[in-house]
């Protein structure tokens, strides 16, 4: 008898807004086996703006459980707990990549000279120097945030109905404005787990390579359970 399918672990946020396909938080963003782990009290602004205080611990009890459950791979559902990626890959039995911004030196090896990879995120003023550092990316790296006062903060942390015509719009403004101020921007990373469903919208209107906690898990995944599947246990 084979060996059961290996599986990505999510560490989710305690959250309870919709997530549609793309989200990295639904089922159906994936095209192999996901277990979910959600650390309770883990809110956006605990996380966000408070550095997720107190909860790394709960952090690591929630990826060991993953792997204890065959996850051969963990990701977060929140690009702001780039700040403890080391910790966190410390602490697991498997590769850990806390924020799709783990992305970001990747991505500018692919450039060409002069050319780098700008960041889209939830909230550009708690995206510090120190969380792209933790990453291994440039802390200089171009940054731009979604307003605080619109669709995605509204989604997010304000409980108002999934807007998508309203998210997509929003996002792709921002992006634009991003490669308008920053020229040598030459590929794009979403910092935000809820932005993927929009990456392809992105993309067509910047006419250029976007990244995300999709792709991220999806090299995690690909790189990594085949081995397990070939007995490597």
């Amino acid at each position: 008898m084979s060996a059961p399918a290996r599986s990505l672990g999510v560490i989710m946020l305690d959250t309870d807004f919709p997530r549609p396909p793309g989200d990295v938080g639904h089922p159906g963003s994936w095209d192999f086996p996901v277990k979910f782990r959600r650390v309770s009290g883990a809110s956006p602004d605990l996380v966000i703006r408070r550095g997720g205080a107190g909860l790394l611990d709960d952090f690591i009890a929630a990826g060991e459980s993953l792997v204890a459950e065959g996850c051969c791979a963990i990701i977060t559902s929140c690009g702001f707990m780039a700040l403890h990626q080391q910790r966190l890959a410390d602490a697991l039995a498997v590769p850990v990549a806390a924020s799709s911004l783990v992305q970001l030196p990747l991505v500018e090896a692919t450039l060409g000279a002069g050319r780098r990879a700008g960041v889209i995120t939830y909230d550009c003023a708690n995206l510090t120097p120190e969380m792209l550092s933790a990453c291994g990316a440039d802390p200089s790296t171009p940054v731009a945030g979604v307003p605080s006062n619109g669709a995605f903060h509204a989604l997010i942390e304000g409980g108002a109905p999934y807007d998508r015509a309203g998210l997509e719009a929003e996002v792709i403004s921002v992006a634009c404005d991003l490669v308008a101020r920053n020229p040598s921007v030459g590929a794009i990373i979403l910092e935000c787990t809820n932005m993927p469903p929009f990456a392809a919208a992105i993309a067509q209107a910047c006419a250029m390579s976007v990244f995300d906690v999709l792709t991220l898990g999806r090299l995690l995944y690909s790189s990594t359970c085949p081995r397990h599947f070939a007995g490597m246990e």
